[in-house]
């Protein structure tokens, strides 16, 4: 079904259609729905103010390191998380989320950085790309009642969801799942990074 859209898409938009998929089931059927960035996307006037200030460097919650291994830890899970700047909405999103949800993002990411360091004896941002998709096949591969590892299945799980939605809210993730300017898909087609890291 075509319809007639804009030529580009922004982020309050691209939100807005991938939160309908979602709530639909047609679109990342994997999304944990009561995770934290999906109210935030029903929240127009936090996506406003996203895309005011979608080309400021500046940091909203995180500090430089920990954005450093979110971005590494983003561009491993969703191949072109850098360049839909997934980061830094996650970051922003982060900066106006409750406390508990920060404490809870930031411990994930200090458990995936904690086992980057224990294997590698370097953090996320340091290891290569290969010892990255390495951690994160390990630790995508772990059942959530594994003895003692279930906090960081957990917390894998956790930093998906927050990396996927920053992506695909973004007109880079958008297209992939069937947008284009001049049409949209009556129905998502779906994430074509397989299931690699789930």
């Amino acid at each position: 079904m075509e319809k007639n859209v804009p030529r580009e898409i922004s982020r309050r938009e691209a939100a807005r259609r991938l939160l309908a998929g979602v709530a639909a089931g047609a679109a990342l059927p994997w999304a944990v729905s009561a995770h934290p960035i999906w109210k935030h996307f029903a929240d127009e006037h936090l996506m406003e103010r996203a895309e005011a200030v979608a080309g400021d460097a500046k940091l909203h919650l995180l500090n430089r390191a920990q954005f450093e291994s979110l971005s590494s830890l983003a561009e491993a899970i969703v191949p072109g998380s850098n360049e839909a700047k997934a980061a830094g909405f996650i970051d922003l999103l982060l900066g106006v989320d409750d406390e508990k949800h920060q404490k809870e993002f930031a411990r994930s990411l200090a458990a995936l950085e904690a086992e980057s360091s224990r294997r590698y004896g370097k953090g996320l941002a340091a290891i290569s790309a290969a010892e990255r998709t390495e951690l994160l096949t390990y630790v995508s591969g772990l059942a959530k009642d594994d003895n003692g590892e279930t906090a960081l299945r957990e917390a894998f799980d956790n930093m998906k969801e927050w990396i996927s939605g920053a992506y695909y809210s973004s007109e880079i993730g958008m297209r992939e799942l069937g947008w284009t300017p001049d049409r949209v898909f009556a129905e998502f087609p779906g994430c074509s990074h397989g299931d690699s890291h789930d």
